[in-house]
């Protein structure tokens, strides 16, 4: 078992979309019905009893405010499109990353699972580790400073006994000044394996769960050993 401090940074991430939610085949279609019909009103008009003036100007400013919904349309496709690009490059930028992200449930492998604590001061954090099957594996106290910590577990119980790889679950509390057990939030580690981008907003694959960019906290730096 270790507990230490994680020395981290992150990249900035996007994974907003928008929508124009404006069906542009139909505006589109209005738009050139819109015209044949005035240019069909003009070819038919009565030369003796001309189409009202203010009438005509009226369509012309419907026939405006049209082409420039079209206009706005497509310039929204395009940054949708800008969006998703810049989408997809963050989060290509995460693979094969160690990263940080709101979770208890870790896997162990190679020997060892690792978890990040978010300790509010100073204190004696106990430490449980539970099975998938909620069996209750070890359980631990340590001296823990206020800040992140990395708490790893090696895979071995209170017993010695060695448990097999697997998804295990972290519970962390500490004493408040009142002397009642505060939970301490935790955060997994794990490397990102691979990229959804067929997915909007594109989905990180960690450990077979998959998270979206909003969800990691940090990019963990390797450590030796």
């Amino acid at each position: 078992m270790a507990v230490t401090s994680a020395v981290t940074s992150a990249p900035s991430s996007s994974a907003a979309t928008s929508s124009t939610g404006v069906d542009k085949a139909t505006i589109a279609g209005n738009f050139q019905t819109f015209l044949t019909l005035l240019t069909t009103q003009l070819k038919n008009q009565n030369p003796l009893d001309p189409l009202d003036t203010n009438q005509f100007t009226q369509q012309l400013v419907q026939f405006a405010q049209v082409e420039q919904q079209l206009k706005q349309n497509e310039q929204l496709a395009t940054l949708v499109s800008i969006e998703k690009t810049a989408s997809a490059t963050t989060a290509l930028a995460y693979v094969g990353q160690n990263v940080a992200f709101d979770g208890q449930t870790a896997a162990l492998a190679n020997n060892k699972a690792t978890w990040t604590l978010q300790v509010p001061a100073a204190a004696n954090v106990t430490v449980t580790v539970k099975s998938a099957t909620g069996q209750t594996v070890y359980t631990g106290t340590f001296a823990m400073g206020e800040g992140t910590q990395t708490f790893q577990w090696d895979g071995v119980d209170n017993n010695n006994t060695k448990w097999p790889d697997g998804n295990y679950t972290i519970t962390a509390t500490a004493k408040d000044a009142n002397g009642q057990s505060v939970a301490i939030p935790s955060e997994v580690q794990g490397v990102v394996d691979s990229v959804d981008l067929t997915k909007t907003p594109p989905l990180l694959s960690i450990g077979g769960q998959t998270f979206t960019l909003d969800k990691i906290k940090r990019v963990v730096r390797a450590t030796a050993g």
